[in-house]
């Protein structure tokens, strides 16, 4: 039997933690982001399924046209970046694969709705030119089809993935500096692979025609990166006030 002096001693060795050991702190704001990102991930391409927007103008006699969720998923790029800014890259993919995995389920949602019959009064509503699973699957319907879900998935998650790992490796290439540059370069290379991926399959599943296909991919990858660019400041401010109140 140890000695009572030896057993305090062997009992207390237990709270001594080498730094790597140590927990690490929680983050205050870092659950708001992802969530914030999510949100945006899914209302965006819910946007893509709604609605296709002609800007009624055409660049070297290309229409330019856009699907609606253009304009929100920009933000996606943007948190994409201050996640990796401020949490790193592990912590970014998370975030991403964490997306992927409610936009899929999303998409799963929409798809057992779809299959499900549709009252008899919601069916025919009176006034309504087009109503009941007709208006549903005009709407929403591309939400719950395969060649947009294919091609909302596989671009997402192609372009979110090699914008965080650009932009992790060009900050390890600066040593940290010039923040506009390296979001402005990785989600160059992000927004591109993200748009040729999803309208090339959208159009090869029968999503878009391919008439569209140069106004879409064309459009879609000038509007991210302008918007982007827009609100380069806002993403310097952000970075800035989350590493003060992360401690970072």
């Amino acid at each position: 039997m140890l000695p009572a002096t030896c057993s305090l001693l062997f009992v207390n060795v237990g709270f001594l933690m080498f730094p790597s050991q140590l927990p690490k702190p929680a983050y205050k704001y870092f659950d708001v982001l992802m969530t914030f990102f999510v949100v945006v991930l899914v209302l965006s391409n819910i946007a893509s399924s709604a609605k296709i927007v002609d800007l009624r103008f055409s660049i070297f006699g290309i229409p330019m046209a856009f699907d609606g969720g253009t304009l929100l998923f920009p933000l996606a790029y943007v948190l994409g970046d201050i996640l990796t800014e401020v949490y790193g890259f592990k912590a970014a993919k998370r975030v991403i694969w964490t997306g992927f995995a409610v936009l899929a389920f999303s998409s799963l949602v929409f798809f057992v709705l779809k299959l499900l019959p549709g009252e008899s009064s919601w069916e025919a509503q009176d006034g309504a030119a087009i109503t009941g699973s007709a208006a549903y699957n005009a709407i929403l319907g591309g939400m719950s089809s395969g060649g947009l879900v294919l091609a909302s998935l596989a671009g997402y998650l192609a372009g979110e993935l090699s914008n965080s790992a650009s932009f992790s490796k060009i900050k390890f290439l600066t040593k940290g500096r010039w923040l506009w540059f390296r979001a402005m370069i990785s989600s160059l290379i992000g927004e591109l692979l993200d748009s040729c991926i999803f309208v090339t399959i959208a159009c090869l599943t029968g999503v878009f025609g391919w008439h569209l296909f140069l106004s879409l991919a064309l459009t879609n990858y000038i509007l991210k990166c302008l918007i982007e660019a827009l609100v380069l400041p806002l993403t310097y401010t952000t970075v800035r006030l989350l590493k003060k109140g992360e401690g970072l």
